[in-house]
């Protein structure tokens, strides 16, 4: 378990430097707010990764096996690619960082492939709910000290370039926690042909009784969420009028620390009451939560209720997010792992890429930030509704994903 946690670290780092902090350096720069809107775009690699991932079953790096090899060659190529990002700036060179940010995007698409498939190998089911809250753990540690500890090394300390070296140089090291990793017990035979590493794990999950449904629960679960969040950095900056410090310090640090809390409570809930029932549970939670961003943007400024806020709404996000990754490895198959999860997570990223970061500007514009956090409340019910239809199927397809 102890290497999953330095693992789920390197594979959150990037996001964060793409996003949020990505975000936050051209809010502070002056990009206008549609443009900061479509920098959510570098991130479709994330959506789109389900297109290479059969590649990522079928070949083997030479070193370290089919799963450890990607994540160690992914880990080596971002640590240079985020390097290049801070030779950067949004405000003079914003096109070219944008597209280093798609390079980015498509190395740490690639690693979470090859990592989500490590842990769905490596974990037993009755490891998942432990397993899943470590992976968030260290995932949401990374995104506090990318998304947090950098805002404030960049607006106090160091500045924005130097800080995403600084960043970079942490990918390095995280890529010493690929040597450790054990290999699964049990290594599922790889396809022989990527024809069968395309065709075979495809023909597999869409056999199944309700798939089409349960993708678009995929998409919908989070959608709420993934709104909520999209522009949450210029919101607190720019619409709320705190610092780069103060954000970096209450909204990254002790949201994504709530987070963790949250994910750590949830995948201990969730062995207790099953999957179906954490996931409604932590869903309704999640949804609510989206409340306390609303409060902030009808209140006068107050640090301490944004960071009651904050730290409310990222613990509720964190138990959905547990129950969430526990639902994406139930459906998959071990000799599938790759490319099945990575089809999963991909959908589950859709509304966040293509909905939420082109969307949350004019919404923004029409409504005002107070109207627009009760409509992601709004968005986040027909997803609880399917969860609620889809009970049996859900429960059905677990079981099925369980067999070898």
């Amino acid at each position: 378990m102890a290497p999953l946690l330095v693992l789920g670290f390197a594979s959150g780092l990037p996001l964060a430097l793409t996003s949020g902090t990505l975000q936050a350096w051209a809010t502070v720069e002056n990009v206008p707010l549609q443009q900061i809107g479509f920098l959510t775009l570098v991130g479709s690699a994330y959506t789109l990764k389900f297109l290479w991932a059969p590649l990522v079953d079928r070949y083997a790096p030479p070193l370290l096996g089919r799963r450890r090899g990607w994540m160690l060659l992914t880990q080596l190529l971002l640590a240079v690619a985020i390097m290049a990002m801070g030779a950067l700036s949004p405000s003079s060179t914003l096109q070219t960082l944008a597209l280093l940010a798609v390079l980015v995007a498509f190395l740490s698409a690639t690693q979470d492939i090859a990592f989500d498939a490590y842990c769905t190998d490596v974990l037993r089911k009755d490891e998942r709910g432990a397993g899943a809250a470590i992976k968030v753990m260290g995932y949401r540690l990374a995104m506090i000290v990318s998304g947090g500890l950098a805002l404030i090394l960049a607006d106090q300390w160091i500045g924005w370039g130097n800080t995403y070296v600084l960043m970079g140089g942490l990918m390095l090291l995280c890529a010493l926690a690929t040597f450790w990793a054990p290999e699964p017990e049990h290594v599922a035979r790889p396809p022989r042909t990527l024809r069968e590493a395309v065709g075979e794990p495809l023909r597999e999950f869409f056999t199944r009784r309700g798939a089409l449904a349960v993708l678009l629960l995929i998409v919908l679960y989070k959608l709420g969420d993934a709104f909520a969040g999209a522009l949450s950095t210029t919101f607190l900056i720019r619409g709320a009028g705190f610092t780069p410090t103060e954000v970096g310090t209450v909204n990254k640090v002790l949201g994504l620390a709530a987070t963790i809390i949250g994910a750590l409570a949830g995948g201990s809930l969730m062995s207790r009451w099953g999957l179906y029932r954490s996931l409604m549970a932590f869903g309704l939670l999640q949804a609510v939560s989206n409340l306390a961003y609303w409060l902030i943007a009808v209140s006068p400024k107050n640090l301490w209720l944004m960071a009651a806020g904050v730290g409310i709404e990222n613990l509720c996000g964190g138990l959905g997010t547990a129950s969430f990754v526990g639902l994406l490895m139930a459906l998959c198959r071990q000799q599938f792992s790759a490319t099945q999860f990575a089809l999963l997570s991909a959908l589950s990223a859709v509304g966040r890429t293509y909905l939420a970061g082109p969307l949350t500007p004019p919404l923004v514009e029409a409504m005002g930030w107070p109207g627009f956090f009760l409509l992601t409340v709004v968005i986040a019910l027909p997803g609880l509704v399917l969860l609620h239809l889809l009970r049996g199927t859900i429960e059905t397809m677990e079981k099925q994903g369980e067999e070898a």
